[in-house]
């Protein structure tokens, strides 16, 4: 098992499969009438948040507590970042304490990998500036098995901001690796230039040898992909991280992007509907769309515990 959760590449398919075979196994504690278990008894497990949060730090700090470790929950706000201390002071009185394991979520891409190299315990990406969020990724794929039955083969649709998305960059590299195959779908201002240049209809970049079968496509049209997919996974628009116009309006946006009833009917009887939330009700994702039997936006949420107990469990459950 890896030592650090920095990013969705850090997980190959065995390992992907192990966890999510993990979070099976946490996810029946749910049922039981006492939910804890006690292998993470004497552990401390940080969270660090530099970013407000609701579901992903409530279900860490839940995922650890039913692991049994002592947890630490750290804001930046009322701490002494807010009088100019630095992540690595930060990291370094974490060191002192004797953290084993180090969530953060922090505005800078990139800032789980300096962690890492600062403390001696596990460090697990809650979620850093525009780059990943690896964690999600793998309750959104614990939630597609679950509904399902696999992951390899599915067609997915990511649709929206995947500009300015963590979520849908952890998600094309996971369920690329798991074998899913993942079209991004937006207008063009918020599909990354790089990846739309990159990719051409089947074939994926070459990394020094032949070309294998690409598993990801784009598309700038909601309406022509929908009949082929399996699961359509809805972005929030994230206009607090937007500087410029990439859209003439939200109406627009809605208009052209949104998921509402007539789209949906447009999906195959069996195709579920995702959102990592918080939602834009009425932007991305209509009411009856995301309230309907089809929705497993409740769900994500309460996979997300059994996710990251899989990863707080597998991260340091095996160390002496």
């Amino acid at each position: 098992m890896i030592k650090h959760l920095r990013s969705a590449a850090d997980l190959d398919a065995g390992t992907a499969t192990l966890i999510l075979d993990t979070a099976a196994e946490m996810a029946a504690l749910a049922g039981r009438e006492v939910k804890k278990l006690p292998t993470l008894r004497g552990r401390t497990v940080v969270n660090l948040f530099y970013e407000d949060s609701t579901r992903t730090r409530i279900s860490f700090e839940a995922a650890a507590k039913r692991l049994s470790a002592d947890v630490i929950n750290f804001s930046a706000k009322g701490s002494s970042v807010s009088k100019g201390e630095s992540l690595k002071d930060t990291a370094l009185t974490l060191q002192a304490m004797g953290a084993d394991a180090v969530v953060i979520r922090h505005p800078a891409s990139g800032a789980p990998h300096r962690l890492a190299s600062w403390v001696d315990g596990s460090v697990v990406n809650a979620g850093d500036g525009t780059h990943e969020h690896p964690t999600q990724a793998l309750l959104d794929a614990y939630t597609m098995r679950s509904r399902l039955g696999r992951i390899d083969g599915l067609n997915v649709a990511i649709v929206g901001d995947v500009l300015h998305s963590r979520v849908a960059r952890s998600n094309v590299l996971l369920l690329t690796t798991l074998g899913a195959k993942v079209t991004l779908v937006g207008p063009p201002t918020l599909i990354p230039v790089d990846i739309a240049a990159a990719l051409s209809p089947g074939t994926e970049p070459s990394r020094g040898g032949k070309p294998k079968e690409n598993r990801t496509g784009v598309s700038y049209d909601l309406d022509s992909v929908l009949a082929g997919t399996d699961v359509v996974m809805m972005l929030r628009v994230q206009t607090e991280r937007m500087q410029d116009s990439y859209f003439p309006s939200a109406r627009e946006y809605s208009r052209r992007y949104g998921l509402d009833v007539p789209r949906m009917r447009k999906l195959p009887e069996h195709a579920i509907v995702m959102h990592p939330g918080p939602m834009n009700r009425g932007m991305e994702i209509a009411p009856e769309v995301a309230d309907s039997s089809r929705s497993t936006i409740v769900e994500q949420v309460a996979n997300g515990v059994s996710a990251r107990m899989a990863v707080l469990y597998l991260l340091l459950g095996g160390k002496a």
